[in-house]
């Protein structure tokens, strides 16, 4: 399977999912929208994902490659492209299927539970998910859930953390790429984040619930295995 990734910042990479993906035997690309690299032909790649980054999604002034980039994933979608949105990238996902994308009440940073919602127990790319785990966060925006989209997941600070649309485009609030060094990214470059919000920890909260990373790398490997699955039908 080719998969290709949209990189919005230097410091926000595709974290364990490169590794299982390489020893799997998946081709990688990647476009670093900040460099300005050109965006792939359709038929280049099988599935797309979109990762985070600081920026919003409708700063277009400040960052204007986010306009061919939304252009792009629309395409994606519509060309039937398996299609992942991680933190950012599901935000330009559900802006992209017709949904409004705002601030929300509680910018969410740390290690939180994510629920399952009674739909995603029929999916067939969660239902082997477990009922509630624990995620990383790092985001200060939400989203609506699109139309036709089926909502799969929930946390006490984010009503729409996860959703489903055509069984084959997934948009993440959360994240399962997190690795240590995302984390020591993250606390390097962004952390003028790190308030005294309701759901934001410290830097030392941050640094203290790394053994979470190893159920995170088994989740990122259930998903990328039923993507497999997917691609193959």
């Amino acid at each position: 399977m080719r998969i290709h990734y949209l990189q919005h910042v230097p410091f926000e990479g595709l974290g364990n999912v490169e590794n299982l993906a390489l020893l799997k035997g998946h081709q990688i690309s990647c476009t670093r929208l900040f460099k300005y690299d050109p965006l792939p032909e359709m038929d280049e790649f099988d599935w797309l994902i979109i990762m985070g980054g600081p920026m919003n999604i409708y700063q277009e002034n400040e960052f204007p490659w986010l306009a061919n980039e939304k252009i792009f994933i629309k395409k994606a979608i519509n060309t039937g492209k398996l299609v992942l949105g991680i933190c950012l990238g599901a935000q330009l996902i559900a802006d992209m299927l017709g949904a409004k994308v705002y601030q929300n009440r509680y910018p969410e940073i740390g290690w939180f539970d994510v629920k399952l919602t009674r739909d995603a127990h029929n999916s067939s790319i969660f239902n082997k998910f477990p009922k509630r785990f624990t995620a990383f966060h790092w985001h200060g925006d939400t989203f609506d859930l699109p139309p036709k989209c089926v909502w799969i997941a929930q946390s006490d600070a984010c009503k729409h953390q996860a959703f489903e649309y055509d069984g084959r485009v997934v948009g993440l609030q959360f994240h399962l790429d997190t690795t240590i060094e995302s984390i020591r990214n993250l606390i390097e470059y962004c952390s003028d984040e790190l308030n005294d919000g309701v759901y934001i920890q410290s830097e030392a909260e941050l640094m203290l619930h790394l053994e979470n990373l190893k159920d995170l790398r088994k989740y990122s490997e259930m998903l990328l295995n039923v993507m497999e699955t997917k691609f193959s039908k």
